[in-house]
C-alpha cells in the first residue's frame, strides 16, 4: 500500500469556531480524512486549527509546520509538529510535504502562499500537482492573474477556483486518487 498523501491548506489565522470560515475548514478537513488523505498547514490557529481539527478527528494526520518567531500557541489537533526558525524554511516545507494545495480564506500572508506555489508550479520548479483555491476573493484576484499569465504567454490552469468546499474537496480527492 502507498503512503498516505498530504494536501497543504493555506489561509488566515483570524477566524474562530462558528464562524464561516473556521466551519468551511473543518468541513474541508473532514472531507479530505474521508478519503484518506492527511493535512498539513501552518500549524496555528483559525483556518489552520480547524482543517486540523477536521482532518485528526476523522483518524488522519494533520502536521502543522510552525514558526518559533511567532509568540501562539500550536493547534492542539496537530498530530505532529514542525518547528522552523525563518518563513522562508516554513514555505519550503509546506510546499514540499504537499501532493496537492489548497488556499481558502486568509490575507498577505495567505496571498504569499498562493503566489509561492503557483510561481513554483509555473517555473516548473515542482512537478506539477493539483492546485486549488476557495472563494470569491481567490477567483477575482487569480482571474487577473490568469490574463497576464496568458499574455506572457505562460501555462494558464495551472489553478483551480471553487465557490463549494465540498466541489473543492472533491477535486482534490479525484485528483490524488487518479
Amino acid at each position: 500500500m502507498s503512503e498516505k498523501k498530504f494536501v497543504t491548506v493555506f489561509g488566515s489565522s483570524i477566524p474562530r469556531p462558528g464562524e464561516p470560515q473556521y466551519e468551511t475548514a473543518y468541513q474541508l478537513g473532514r472531507l479530505l480524512a474521508s478519503s484518506n488523505l492527511n493535512v498539513c498547514s501552518g500549524g496555528f490557529q483559525g483556518i489552520m486549527d480547524a482543517v486540523s481539527k477536521g482532518a485528526s478527528e476523522n483518524g488522519v494526520e494533520a502536521v502543522g509546520v510552525t514558526l518559533d518567531i511567532y509568540n501562539v500557541s500550536a493547534s492542539k489537533y496537530l498530530t505532529k509538529q514542525i518547528v522552523t526558525h525563518t518563513l522562508f524554511e516554513r514555505l519550503k516545507i509546506l510546499i514540499e510535504t504537499g501532493d496537492a494545495f489548497v488556499v481558502l480564506q486568509g490575507g498577505t500572508g495567505t496571498l504569499v502562499e498562493l503566489s509561492l506555489v503557483w510561481e513554483y508550479l509555473n517555473k516548473n520548479m515542482i512537478s506539477e500537482k493539483p492546485f486549488a483555491c476557495h472563494g470569491t476573493m481567490w477567483k477575482q484576484i487569480t482571474s487577473l492573474m490568469e490574463k497576464q499569465i496568458e499574455t506572457e504567454k505562460r501555462k494558464t490552469g495551472l489553478l483551480k477556483c471553487f465557490d463549494e468546499i465540498e466541489e473543492c474537496a472533491a477535486y482534490l480527492i479525484r485528483s490524488l486518487k487518479a
